[in-house]
């Protein structure tokens, strides 16, 4: 860690350095240079107007991930201190990769749109760490982050650009994504002992409050995610309307469903945390479709109750049957929603509610993106284990104090 770390982190930089420096301009350089006897006034105006949706996706992106994933008793600093140290070169690689891949190898003009693009490829990441959660090095996830951002943009052109897909909230090319490259990572990381649960894998009252707020600040701003980069005001509104919808929805059907399948009809606070946000992923493929507002509020409906189904029976079984061991359950999060979203979209068009894609390229989206996921994080693991190394031993798991200085527990006073 002493010298591994600190090396790979500073050539990481130096070389977003040298690719920033030759790829990379300020965008109001690439309006002189197509309008040279105009101002830039109006152009960085229109830009200026993403700004206040930028900083909501941005606060989800450092504070609502990263809070999220503070519920583990002992990796609380991890949890949030590694969600920086990835969204940080992420927001760099994603830039850089993405602007790559849509401008075809030509100089990037970056503005606000391209930023909020940089946070979205480093969501991706975020929601595979929390598949891998206390279970990986920082070094392993700075390589993990470089290279699922590449996986991610290559499926994301293949998505947009060539099967035309409508995904505007990106269920299918962020949340199914994420969801489905960590849960492949976490299968070939996948530790024996994991099945029978960890010691450390335990929350307490205050760590569990902590979580709650990142659960509070992505459920606010969930609806800017959804409509940041929508082309006209039109879509814009339907998008955060439709969010809106889904997302109270959702936390109705999650309380009631938690309580169904809780001991004695309580509520399970891990369910209520992540179950209740399932509406926001679930309704973003056809958010900006005229799906009606109790379409919105089916679909948030339906998306809490499968979340919390997969948290009480589908977990469990992926550990005991499939060694995959999913820290935060990104799959019901994540993973289901997003199919749950991209299967919406299908029925929509089926409906007619929609012309701006074909159910059979909805379909290909889907699993082009499921299929990519996996095959990127397949690779990914197997190039974690066996080349970068370094994961901590079992007995080290959730634990901060392999990788943080942390304060020494202070004995209770004998009275």
């Amino acid at each position: 860690m002493r010298f591994i770390f600190p090396t790979i982190a500073i050539l990481l930089e130096a070389s977003m350095i040298v690719l920033f420096g030759f790829f990379v301009k300020y965008e109001t350089e690439q309006n002189a240079i197509q309008q040279p006897n105009s101002t830039n006034s109006t152009k960085v105006d229109r830009s200026l107007e993403l700004y206040p949706l930028f900083q909501d996706v941005h606060v989800m992106i450092f504070v609502g991930f990263g809070f999220l994933m503070t519920f583990l008793k002992k990796y609380g600093f991890s949890s949030v201190g590694i969600n920086l140290l990835i969204a940080a070169l992420g927001l760099q690689w994603g830039t850089f990769v993405q602007g790559t891949v849509h401008r075809r190898g030509q100089t990037i003009y970056i503005g606000i749109k391209n930023m909020i693009n940089a946070d979205f490829s480093t969501a991706t990441v975020l929601i595979s760490f929390g598949a891998v959660l206390g279970k990986i090095s920082p070094t392993q996830m700075l390589i993990m982050t470089m290279i699922e951002i590449m996986v991610f943009a290559g499926n994301e052109y293949v998505v947009g650009e060539i099967f035309q897909a409508s995904d505007i909230g990106a269920s299918m090319t962020i949340h199914a994504f994420g969801a489905y490259f960590g849960l492949a990572v976490a299968g070939v990381l996948y530790r024996t002992g994991l099945r029978k649960g960890h010691e450390k894998e335990e929350s307490e009252y205050h760590s569990d409050l902590f979580a709650m707020i990142g659960t509070l600040f992505l459920w606010m701003f969930w609806p800017s995610f959804n409509s940041a980069i929508a082309e006209t005001a039109e879509e814009q509104y339907l998008a955060i309307i439709n969010t809106y919808l889904s997302l109270v929805a959702c936390v109705l059907t999650a309380y009631a469903m938690s309580s169904l399948v809780g001991h004695r009809g309580k509520l399970d606070m891990v369910h209520i945390q992540n179950a209740t946000l399932a509406g926001g992923v679930a309704v973003g493929t056809c958010a900006d479709m005229k799906i009606h507002p109790y379409g919105s509020l089916i679909i948030g409906s339906i998306a809490g109750m499968v979340s919390v189904l997969g948290f009480r029976f589908l977990t469990p079984c992926l550990t005991a049957k499939l060694r995959i061991h999913d820290t935060c359950g990104v799959h019901n999060l994540h993973g289901l929603p997003g199919v749950v979203g991209g299967l919406s979209s299908i029925v929509a068009i089926l409906l007619g509610v929609s012309t701006a894609s074909s159910m059979t390229m909805q379909a290909a989206a889907l699993g082009s993106s499921i299929g990519s996921a996996i095959a990127g994080g397949l690779i990914t693991g197997l190039i974690l284990r066996f080349i970068v190394r370094g994961q901590p031993s079992k007995d080290n798991f959730f634990d901060d104090s392999i990788y943080w200085e942390v304060p020494k527990e202070k004995e209770p006073d004998n009275v």
